[in-house]
């Protein structure tokens, strides 16, 4: 398949539609680039980068690939409540902070994505204001209204992420427990309700995954869990470990629903009943860090990012030609 021929892929300026997904805690430079060299969509997880982290987190990509890459921002929310705070942390033996610092501000970070004019910007968990921008626009949904609420606001695709996924929920019109839809379902839903290009997200691991994809009617993929035993990603060998471990839909580690492996301290925190603070002020107390991960983390392959990119396409490529042979 000529996927350099496909409008969509020609639109994110690469020659494979597979975009690495913005993983924080996971994503460096070198995975950004490593993916972009290779042919598909590197992201920057700028969600909680100062302005001055994510400026020279650009700088490193740009220093390894003059290939297009994306940066990824969190769409402001609230002003984060403490409630709770003391008791999460004695239960998680983290620090606790009375004043802890608030998170980077949207505006400032955006400041920098439109300065440096980054080709494309994703965002999730809502739908920020946003000013005349050059480049490319990429909104989060996990249901068929947030993706209808995403084109009216003037996204030039959105991504349909699926119960699957492995990371924070990108719900932001309903509560995140209703909001939980199987990739195949979501797909083809979202892609009959809107006009602009969809990108699946969820349980892809493999070029199957993306010829699936690509059937329900997608132009595009996202990937992030498959990435994870990549050796540019910036995971110990213990969180990679963690993939095997079975995964979890929570919220009681980040204050925010995601699918993330199971560990004795989600198991404490559930059992336990207690509110965790309001994201993402657990993610700057907790002592252990979330092992984010999608549903098939057990699929990872341990290749460098840019042959697994290269792989991948082969192997899409390969389950394309089968079915246009076997349709003969």
């Amino acid at each position: 398949m000529q996927w350099e021929a496909e409008p969509f892929t020609r639109q994110l300026g690469v020659r494979l539609p597979i975009i690495q997904s913005p993983m924080t805690g996971a994503s460096t430079a070198r995975l950004t680039a490593a993916v972009s060299e290779a042919g598909g969509l590197g992201s920057v997880a700028g969600g909680l980068l100062s302005p001055d982290e994510l400026r020279a987190e650009i700088h490193d990509v740009r220093a390894l690939t003059d290939r297009p890459f994306a940066v990824n921002l969190f769409a402001p929310s609230p002003e984060p409540s403490m409630s709770g705070a003391e008791e999460w942390a004695k239960l998680t033996g983290a620090k606790s902070v009375p004043s802890p610092p608030p998170p980077p501000s949207f505006e400032d970070k955006l400041a920098v994505v439109i300065d440096e004019r980054v080709p494309v910007f994703s965002f999730t968990f809502g739908i920020p204001e946003l000013p005349e921008m050059d480049a490319l626009l990429i909104g989060n949904a996990t249901t068929v209204e947030e993706a209808v609420a995403l084109e009216r606001a003037g996204v030039d695709a959105v991504t349909a992420q699926g119960y699957e996924a492995g990371g924070h929920r990108a719900t932001f019109l309903a509560p995140a427990e209703d909001s939980l839809i199987a990739s195949m379902v979501l797909i083809p839903q979202v892609v009959d309700a809107v006009s602009i290009p969809v990108i699946a997200a969820g349980g892809i691991t493999d070029g199957r995954g993306v010829a699936a994809a690509f059937a329900l009617g997608a132009q595009a993929v996202t990937m992030g869990t498959a990435f994870l035993r990549c050796p540019e990603t910036g995971v110990s060998e213990s969180y990679r470990e963690g993939l095997a471990s079975g995964t979890t839909m929570t919220s009681v580690l980040t204050g925010r629903h995601g699918r993330l492996a199971r560990t004795p301290l989600v198991d404490r925190l559930e059992d336990s009943g207690l509110r965790p603070p309001d994201f993402p002020l657990p993610m700057l107390m907790a002592p252990e860090k979330p092992i984010f991960a999608g549903q098939g983390g057990d699929s990872a392959r341990s290749l460098p990012a840019g042959e697994f990119v290269r792989t991948v396409g082969e192997e899409a490529d390969d389950v394309f030609r089968r079915l246009a042979h076997d349709g003969r």
